[in-house]
């Protein structure tokens, strides 16, 4: 697809070209091109001037351009979870199920604010250079506001927790932020994904049947997809892989066409999940090939095919199985999304058209990042005031797989920012001179997952007599190393990144250059080695054959395979790296056998004051479909158990042995059981994955420069075997709202440093109408030493209904904050919105006549709640 979009750029460049002649010399010739016409008219009329294979090439992700009536061409996937992904250098924020926990709609807009710009400023670069390729566009393919019902499922930390009103709230004030506020233009489009009752498991979503009651569907799986479009307008929806009630969600015309479109009000387009198109066939087998696929799918209203099997609706035509007038309906909601971009306008009229690509990554962006990195953080325990640490602390150890990684604090779906800072190097900068840092990484993640790092310039040589260290490095201006070299050097070691448009090279064309690294690396230690690549696009040669072979447009990948190698001997080794997109990296790393990790660390932490354990997880072990990774506690990105990896248990027990004071800090996507580490060790810190600032957040907490106050979006289990069935959708036994055993840590739970009472709970009044809306209030007063921020969270609970509800439901909530000693009254509006819940017997939303239990407090924990009853007449 992208050499396709490659041969296009001259030709492309032309077209617009002439386009800005028409728009400023001999005003619009068609009425598409009149700006003073509303969108709708001009993108009917646009449609109406294409063939019937030019309306077909707009309806794949990788649209063509259609010279004679000067559409570009446009690729419409691109991402945004948390900070502009996948297109090279960006702000990176926590991933989202850590923005989630700050409980903080304004942060929330801030970030995707800040997401938004960045995205117009990369776009309007990328166009002026003729680059019109994946992850180069304005539409959007995040949030992601599925409902993390199971903490095992992989991908549960690009969403915002198991709550469907905090998933609603964040993803209405992310959509804001994105679209901009503009009435005439969008400055982005945001997509609400995916549509519907999809949260795992991974292996089994092209094929998998969601099949759930309607009062799970409507009270749980459904209200963030209504909130973010009645209330964000959202302008586009991703259709999920899975069944719902035995028909693909992308191919269900009741979903799309009557709830999503018809009930709820959706304006904008729907486009499919990639490849959800060819499940018809491929998995569900609901349909025979792709013409059958093509047809349902644009039939039951999925207007965009993220793949390739709408290249089969021409054919589809012929068989009768659709009509060309039904593809116009779907051309025409694209031109219009198209249109609304500002994609047809002059530049002028597009307020955001003239942002800077030096808006990326600027000073007041990364700040905001740091502050939503702050606010994520979550205290679990803080016994005997163990934290914050005192910065007079002359040694400090700093140990575990997370210390000292910014990848993992990137999560998925990410950009690549430009000087993130991670837990080690955050604490020694906030130490400064005063105190000596002494970092060892202890263990790996998993003990069937390499931990791989950069192979050192010791152990590499240019030549087999292993004379000069190094490797030869050569750039070639082509794709294939072929021809003379533009330039020769020899690199100390192969760890490179980079910027698109900063080839590493004068001469060098953009997206159209290799690198080549060859000569001899020489083992330390006798054994099976972790040896391989970090990139997108390489071959790793080793003793004369190709031992990793990758082309990867999406993101890079770390790669290894096991080679058994002899201490000493020299083994012939070659890296070829081609930049066809974006930026260019590439790492030779390893991991080698037989390193004393534990006892290294166990050394650090006999001679330390105090120990910081940064410990956790990995995207990647938890995340999308990673086939093949089968591991104890994993499967294919899922997982199977919620306990931290044995080989990390283990450290953690032997360096709470010690009797050293230890804060544990966690890094992970999901909740995990660690009843064991809790009773343990005096201090637990939940990190999650904190993006680009993660380090300097997690000092700031650690040594009282923040006083944290983030709250969990989801429950932390005691034990995987304290729930239902993965695969059973329904809600039964599954999040606060319905599991009524005991709990390691509840949803909405976290410490301060500071105490925080609640009094005075007052109904604005104690019986209203089911159309009214009335205040809840209540006294908030700090009752200890330090500043700090509460969040404050109101639940219900329908007392009388004749139809099963949840023990308790979120319904509102505020961040605040409240000074030393000071008290604040909090209040909350509670109305239809917050009350109705679906009536089966009705098929709709109502607020029930009858008792309803109104509490507020710090979390979910009933015991901790202020409560009253309100009757609703």
């Amino acid at each position: 697809m992208y050499l396709k979009t490659k041969s296009m750029k001259l030709k492309t460049l032309t077209v617009i070209c002439l386009i800005s002649l028409l728009f400023s010399c001999e005003g619009p010739r068609y009425p598409y091109q009149n700006v003073k016409l509303d969108f709708e008219t001009r993108a009917v009329d646009l449609v109406s001037r294409m063939t019937l294979e030019e309306k077909v090439s707009q309806l794949t992700h990788y649209a063509d351009a259609v010279d004679h009536l000067g559409i570009p061409e446009y690729n419409w996937w691109n991402e945004c979870l948390h900070g502009v992904a996948r297109s090279g250098k960006a702000t990176v924020f926590p991933q989202a199920i850590g923005m989630a926990a700050t409980f903080d709609r304004d942060m929330m807009f801030q970030m995707a604010d800040v997401t938004s710009t960045e995205a117009r400023a990369k776009y309007h670069d990328y166009f002026s250079r003729g680059k019109h390729g994946m992850y180069q566009g304005l539409t959007f393919w995040s949030p992601n506001i599925n409902i993390f019902r199971d903490p095992r499922w992989g991908r549960g930390h690009e969403t915002y927790g198991e709550d469907p009103y905090l998933t609603g709230e964040m993803g209405v004030q992310f959509i804001k932020g994105l679209q901009g506020d503009d009435p005439r233009y969008l400055k982005t489009v945001a997509t609400s994904k995916h549509y519907i009752v999809h949260s795992g498991p991974e292996p089994s979503r092209h094929e998998f049947d969601a099949v759930v009651s309607e009062r799970d569907f409507r009270d749980t799986y459904l209200p963030a997809f209504k909130k973010t479009v009645e209330k964000g307008h959202v302008y586009s929806v991703m259709c999920a892989y899975n069944r719902y009630m035995g028909e693909p969600c992308c191919g269900s015309a009741p979903l799309q066409e009557e709830l999503l479109r018809g009930e709820l009000g959706f304006e904008g387009y729907i486009v499919s999940d990639c490849g959800a198109i060819g499940d018809f066939h491929w998995g569900h087998k609901v349909v025979a090939d792709r013409e059958e696929a093509a047809a349902l799918g644009v039939l039951s209203g999925t207007d965009l095919n993220c793949g390739d099997q709408y290249d089969g609706l021409v054919q589809a035509v012929r068989q009768g199985l659709i009509s060309e007038e039904e593809i116009n309906v779907v051309v025409e909601r694209l031109m219009l999304a198209r249109m609304k971009l500002g994609m047809f306008d002059p530049d002028e009229m597009v307020p955001w058209s003239s942002y800077p690509v030096d808006t990326l990554a600027v000073e007041a962006h990364k700040e905001v990042a740091r502050e939503m990195a702050r606010k994520s953080i979550v205290l679990l325990k803080n016994d005997r005031n163990t934290l914050p640490i005192s910065k007079d602390l002359k040694r400090v150890a700093v140990i575990g797989p997370n210390a000292h990684n910014v990848d993992v604090q990137m999560g998925n779906y990410n950009g690549t920012p430009v000087d993130p800072v991670s837990v080690l190097d955050g604490i020694r900068a906030k130490l400064g001179g005063d105190a000596e840092v002494r970092y060892a990484q202890g263990s790996p993640h998993h003990s069937g997952l390499p931990y791989l790092s950069a192979v050192p310039p010791e152990v590499l040589y240019t030549t087999e007599a292993m004379e000069e260290n190094g490797l030869r490095a050569a750039f070639y201006p082509n794709l294939k190393g072929e021809g003379a070299p533009l330039f020769q050097r020899t690199d100390s070691l192969v760890d490179f990144y980079w910027w698109d448009g900063e080839p590493p090279v004068e001469g060098l064309s953009d997206d159209n250059y290799s690198a080549e690294w060859s000569g001899y690396l020489v083992p330390r230690r006798n054994g099976t080695h972790a040896l391989g690549v970090n990139g997108k696009y390489f071959q790793f040669i080793f003793e004369g054959d190709t031992l990793i072979r990758n082309h990867n447009i999406h993101h890079s990948n770390k790669i290894y395979r096991n080679v058994d190698l002899i201490a000493g001997k020299a083994y012939r080794i070659k890296v070829l790296m081609q930049d066809y997109h974006s930026d260019a990296n590439c790492t030779l790393h390893w991991q080698e056998p037989g390193l004393p990790l534990a006892w290294d660390a166990i050394q650090a932490v006999r001679w330390a004051d105090h120990v910081v354990l940064v410990m956790g997880l990995t995207a990647r072990l938890e995340g999308e479909e990673m086939r093949g990774l089968e591991l104890d506690g994993f499967n294919a990105g899922d997982r199977t158990s919620l306990d931290l990896p044995a080989i990390q248990r283990s450290l953690i027990r032997q360096i709470a042995a010690t009797g050293k004071p230890v804060t544990l800090v966690l890094m992970t996507g999901s909740a995990v059981s660690i009843s064991r580490e809790h009773a343990s060790v005096p201090a637990v810190l939940q990190a999650w994955y904190g993006g680009e600032a993660a380090g300097e957040a997690v000092a700031d907490v650690l040594f009282g420069d923040y006083n944290p106050a983030g709250r969990l979006p989801v429950t932390f289990y005691g034990s995987v075997n304290d729930l239902p069935a993965f695969e059973n959708y329904d809600m039964a036994g599954r999040t606060y709202r319905y599991f009524d055993g005991e709990v390691l840590y509840p949803f909405g739970y976290g410490l301060s440093y500071t105490t925080f009472s609640y009094d005075n709970l007052i109904l604005e009044k104690d019986e209203m109408a089911s159309d009214e809306s009335i205040t809840v209030s209540v006294d908030i007063s700090n009752s200890g030493g330090w500043d700090g921020e509460e969040v404050v969270q109101l639940y219900i609970r329908d007392l009388e209904s004749e139809e099963v509800r949840p023990l308790k439901d979120l319904r509102g909530f505020e961040r605040v904050s409240v000074k030393a000693g000071q008290t604040i009254v909090v209040s909350m509006t509670l109305g239809p919105d917050e009350l109705a819940y679906y009536n089966t017997a009705a098929g709709s939303y109502k607020v029930e006549p009858g008792l309803y239990e109104i509490m507020v407090g710090p979390s979910s924990v009933s015991e901790n709640l202020l409560k009253t009853e309100l009757l609703v007449r």
